[in-house]
């Protein structure tokens, strides 16, 4: 990415509200093909793949990206702390195996799966379900942000005006099909 003149990145858009900010968590803005796991879903995801087969941190977050078609890649900030956390609280534990750390669960572990809400991840919600639906909308949220952006930066005022009418009448009309309305 360039930056622009007024110090975003992009198409070099001036004015307020057009330039991309640092999230958070790093990184800019939202990245195609990737969610944020709920809380709690680190923990019980890692827990259901060690249960299956001992596994160190770079095998578990491959394995959750693959089991979630590619929707779900915690990173190694995520993961890691988290390994720690369950082995200081005896879920599982971990070994030393061709100079990695593998976990393996704990009965205590597996007793605290057994005890979540469907038994820990299920998987098959990444599995032609809503998520699909999900990514699709991502996909054309980011068509229409660049059609926004190319307008933006090559229109006129009433040009600008009539997009911003246009997105807010689209926003309502997107709150009330949430709201169970009909549009």
């Amino acid at each position: 990415m360039r930056q622009g003149p007024m110090g975003g990145f992009g198409l070099g858009v001036r004015g307020p509200g057009f330039q991309m900010r640092q999230g958070p968590m790093g990184g800019f803005g939202m990245r195609p093909g990737r969610m944020r796991a709920q809380r709690g879903d680190v923990k019980a995801a890692i827990l259901s793949l060690v249960k299956e087969a001992p596994r160190h941190g770079y095998e578990i977050i491959s394995e959750i990206e693959q089991r979630s078609n590619g929707a779900w890649k915690p990173s190694p900030g995520s993961i890691y702390p988290t390994l720690q956390a369950l082995e200081d609280q005896g879920l599982v534990v971990g070994s030393d195996s061709e100079g990695k750390r593998v976990y393996s669960i704990t009965e205590a572990g597996d007793e605290y799966l057994k005890n979540l809400p469907g038994g820990g991840v299920r998987w098959e919600q990444f599995q032609d379900g809503p998520l699909g639906g999900v990514m699709d909308l991502r996909e054309q949220m980011f068509q229409l942000g660049a059609a926004v952006m190319q307008v933006a930066a090559q229109s006129d005022r009433d040009q600008t005006e009539a997009v911003a009418k246009l997105l807010t009448e689209t926003k309502k009309k997107i709150y009330r099909l949430l709201a169970g309305d009909e549009l």
